[in-house]
């Protein structure tokens, strides 16, 4: 059990903070908008005067205090501006990604009374699905400004208690859920978290990350105001090696798999490279990651390590602008290979944990503490404690619970799934495993609803073991399978740009995808990368036979969440009888 210091935060309410931002940060600039390769900034004041506008057109259309009003949009300058109108008229948030299905959409903005819906390039469309609901495009934005600035109306400081955002959960095996998040819970989190990781008005960020998840309205948004600081709006994350040179962060907050591509290219790159600076190069790399563990190394090393610093690094630093200070992750565990190698690089990056159900980040490493394979330690205000009788616990591990004022009100019209996971005092059940080490970090070891058993009575957590696979250059992702069966199986998802290369000096270069996938020598080749990227599993979590495609899970396949998580029952239906025949033959 980790304890709780006593805490009091900054601010325990958005609109409070909102206030005390713009008021204090008037002329310094707050979001940057790209248009025509030329950056605009919009300051403090600016965007103040675009909320009251907004807030007031908003109250013409009838816009009350309780009041549900949604968005489907990706990133963009009127996102942030519509909330702060619809909070500062005491109403509740509610952010939707672009990606969803027609279904979901109308499931969502049925299930939280939606009474307005603003909207991006999907605005006809919403009309279409939802004829009774009015839509504001953001194609009509300058005039609906237009029509709010006639008139003044006063914000609403809303209660501490009252609901500031419905969070909808991706819904991995059913409907999404709708959490409930206060104007408390949220405000505490976002002051935890800066007092965690501080920022000054001289810091600046890309913001790439979607609002529409809790973790990027946090960490890009509420953390960026809270402390007149400055985010560039990324809206196509496609941009973002391009733009991070353009805009020169000092801090920047990713997901793992922005990482995994960075140790993809560079280990390619080095690869690439001759014998000699192939081994000079990974002298070099060892070379830093030893003196930054507090290893005392020799003059050669010192040396290598220089000339890495050189040859390597300092180009690597100027892709991302040159300025980085350190950079977060989260949303999804982080290889500790991939993290000591991109810390080995020179990038401080810190990896974090949390759920919608807690506000987004509740621990965190952090400047001065860090584990690398950890997610960090509690910020503050918030305990975590350890059910070791959950299903699938062992060796010191158990679920995660978590007590805090970051915990959600619950899920919305469900309150038999909110009892469940909020337990009579006040915790929160996350459904992850961990465990905690003798200094108090927390190590995330599995999710409960995806461990299974072995017909051996083996419990696995499949989760850990597809990152491992992944982090090999020809497997774009990875399903692994095995249930009351008698050992693992794996879906492997081929990167086929990498394979299609390899391919050439095989002679294969002229097979299609779905040909090329199911070739002996192409078999071999991943059964190799398998083995490499298993070799120090245990024995029970090996993967004894598997099945490669060169279909890629995606969104639009119904295969993926809005956030990247693999919906297993759906992978399942598609691919479950050729996995499952994968057992009739021999191993």
């Amino acid at each position: 059990m980790l304890q709780a210091t006593p805490y009091t935060p900054r601010f325990t309410n958005l609109v409070a903070m909102f206030s005390h931002a713009t008021d204090l940060y008037q002329s310094r600039p707050l979001f940057g908008v790209r248009h025509d390769g030329t950056w605009r900034w919009v300051t403090y004041g600016q965007f103040a005067e675009q909320v009251a506008s907004c807030r007031s057109a908003l109250d013409t259309l009838g816009v009350r205090r309780g009041d549900r009003v949604a968005v489907v949009s990706s990133n963009r300058l009127e996102w942030p501006v519509a909330a702060f109108a619809v909070l500062s008229l005491g109403a509740t948030w509610v952010p939707m990604y672009e990606a969803l299905r027609d279904a979901e959409m109308q499931f969502i903005l049925n299930d939280c009374g939606a009474t307005l819906c603003f909207a991006g390039p999907l605005a006809g469309r919403l009309r279409e699905l939802l004829p009774s609901l009015r839509v504001v495009s953001f194609d009509d934005w300058s005039t609906f400004l237009a029509d709010g600035a006639k008139r003044a109306v006063p914000p609403v400081i809303p209660e501490d208690s009252d609901i500031a955002y419905f969070i909808y959960t991706s819904g991995t095996t059913a409907q999404p859920k709708g959490v409930k998040l206060s104007h408390r819970s949220v405000a505490f989190n976002t002051s935890a978290l800066v007092d965690t990781f501080p920022l000054s008005p001289e810091d600046r960020t890309l913001a790439f990350l979607p609002w529409a998840h809790v973790a990027g309205a946090l960490t890009e948004l509420l953390a960026v105001i809270s402390n007149g600081a400055s985010a560039a709006i990324c809206e196509d994350p496609k941009e973002l090696l391009t733009l991070l040179a353009e805009v020169h962060p000092t801090v920047l907050i990713a997901v793992p798999r922005v990482w995994n591509r960075i140790y993809d290219v560079v280990s390619k790159s080095i690869e690439s490279r001759s014998k000699p600076v192939r081994a000079l190069i990974r002298a070099g790399l060892a070379a830093r990651g030893q003196r930054g563990r507090g290893s005392p190394i020799g003059f050669w090393a010192r040396a290598a390590a220089a000339l890495v610093g050189w040859l390597v690094l300092a180009k690597i630093h100027a892709k991302f602008g040159g300025q980085l200070r350190y950079a977060l992750s989260g949303a999804a565990a982080l290889s500790p290979e991939v993290a000591q190698f991109i810390d080995n690089l020179g990038i401080k990056v810190y990896e974090g944990y949390g759920m919608s159900e807690s506000a987004s980040v509740v621990v965190a490493n952090r400047p001065g503490g860090q584990r690398i394979g950890s997610v960090g330690k509690p910020i503050e205000g918030v305990r975590i404690v350890l059910d070791t009788d959950a299903p699938g616990a062992s060796d010191g591990s158990g679920e995660i619970v978590i007590y805090g004022d970051a915990v959600m009100a619950g899920y919305n019209n469900l309150p038999e799934e909110t009892a469940r996971v909020v337990m009579p005092d006040g915790g929160l059940r996350t459904g992850d495993l961990g465990r905690l080490d003798a200094d108090g970090f927390l190590f995330i070891t599995g999710r409960v609803k995806e461990i299974y058993k072995l017909e051996t009575g083996k419990y696995v957590s499949p989760a850990p073991l597809e990152e491992a696979l992944t982090l090999s250059p020809y497997i774009a992702q990875a399903m692994v399978h095995g249930s009351n069966h008698p050992h693992n199986v794996a879906l492997l998802v081929a990167d086929l740009p990498t394979l299609t290369e390899w391919a050439k000096p095989a002679g294969l270069g002229g097979l299609e995808p779905a040909a090329l996938v199911e070739h002996p020598k192409v078999r071999a080749l991943y059964r190799s990368e398998v083995d490499r990227m298993s070799s120090d599993w245990r024995g029970f979590d090996r993967i004894v036979d598997f099945l490669v495609i060169s279909e890629e899970f995606t969104i639009a396949a119904d295969l993926l969440t809005p956030t990247l998580k693999v919906k297993r029952r759906n992978v399942m239906t598609k691919w479950g009888e050729k996995l499952d025949a994968l057992y009739k033959r021999p191993s």
